[in-house]
């Protein structure tokens, strides 16, 4: 027996093309764990705090030190001459981005795209995928999903319906799209731009490149349940019934909710990603 509920909605020329794969990465993910399992609309949503106040209320210490400089990334030296886009919130500056990652996102990112702070967005999802809690929807980048979240019941026991993977066909379209090797290309051409985001969510002394990592290793790191996980409802949204699950990180629901198959071609994704910024292998999850 399936069961339909409403889910409550929440909700970047040649190296800009590259960034879809880590747009949708993050902003999907951060919206699977913080609202795919609501079971009704209309609940009133938590008051949204500024990105920074969110990031200063939860910040880890200061990095001592930088563990993956940018310069270490396996990638070609940029041939590009043009200047970085200044980093505020000018209504030019914004258009400027968004029509540069409309034109060169394959047709699937034009409707999903907000217009406004991509990378500021991008920079303060990332740092929330480890976490347990987002704090505060405002800080996506892409609209959320459409449809409904679904349930199965099988023995008296509800789990999530598989048919829940279409509604992240867009997302995973753009995810397929683009070019690891040119995503890690524009990324340190453009790094400059998600640092300064990185000290303006209130990190002055850290490095953002060290906390993309973090968060790219905790959601490799996500366990693949040999079968869908127990639900139950609470409080008009569903949780997972094994305690162990429940207290995953966002990033880590992310990838158990994407769904086996396009978890699995996420991961696959994220290793390849994260070997061209590092130029060595994933080892130890880093704390977060």
């Amino acid at each position: 027996m399936a069961h339909r509920r409403k889910s409550g909605g929440s909700g970047w020329s040649g190296w800009i093309s590259a960034a879809i794969v880590l747009v949708a990465i993050v902003a999907l993910g951060v919206w699977i764990a913080r609202r795919a399992m609501r079971a009704t609309e209309g609940g009133t949503p938590a008051p949204a705090a500024s990105t920074a106040t969110a990031a200063s209320a939860a910040a880890p210490a200061a990095a001592a030190s930088i563990r993956h400089p940018i310069a270490q990334a396996a990638v070609p030296a940029s041939a590009s001459t043009a200047p970085l886009p200044t980093l505020d919130a000018s209504d030019a500056s914004d258009a400027s981005v968004h029509a540069a990652l409309v034109a060169l996102g394959g047709g699937g990112l034009k409707d999903l795209l907000l217009p406004q702070s991509v990378v500021n967005h991008i920079v303060a999802t990332v740092d929330a995928l480890p976490r347990h809690e987002l704090g505060s929807s405002s800080i996506l980048p892409l609209r959320t999903p459409r449809g409904t979240f679904r349930t199965a019941e099988t023995q008296g026991k509800l789990s999530a319906d598989a048919r829940n993977a279409e509604r992240y066909v867009p997302y995973m379209a753009v995810v397929r799209h683009a070019d690891p090797q040119a995503l890690v290309a524009w990324y340190v051409h453009s790094y400059p731009l998600f640092q300064q985001a990185w000290r303006e969510l209130g990190y002055p002394r850290g490095y953002f490149n060290d906390r993309l990592i973090v968060a790219i290793d905790d959601m490799l790191a996500a366990p693949t349940p040999a079968q869908p996980p127990a639900l139950r409802l609470e409080q008009g949204r569903y949780v997972y019934v094994d305690p162990t699950l429940e207290s995953l990180s966002v990033g880590q629901k992310l990838m158990l909710r994407l769904g086996p198959a396009n978890a699995a071609e996420l991961k696959a994704k994220l290793r390849t990603i994260r070997s061209l910024l590092t130029a060595r292998p994933p080892s130890a999850v880093p704390a977060h």
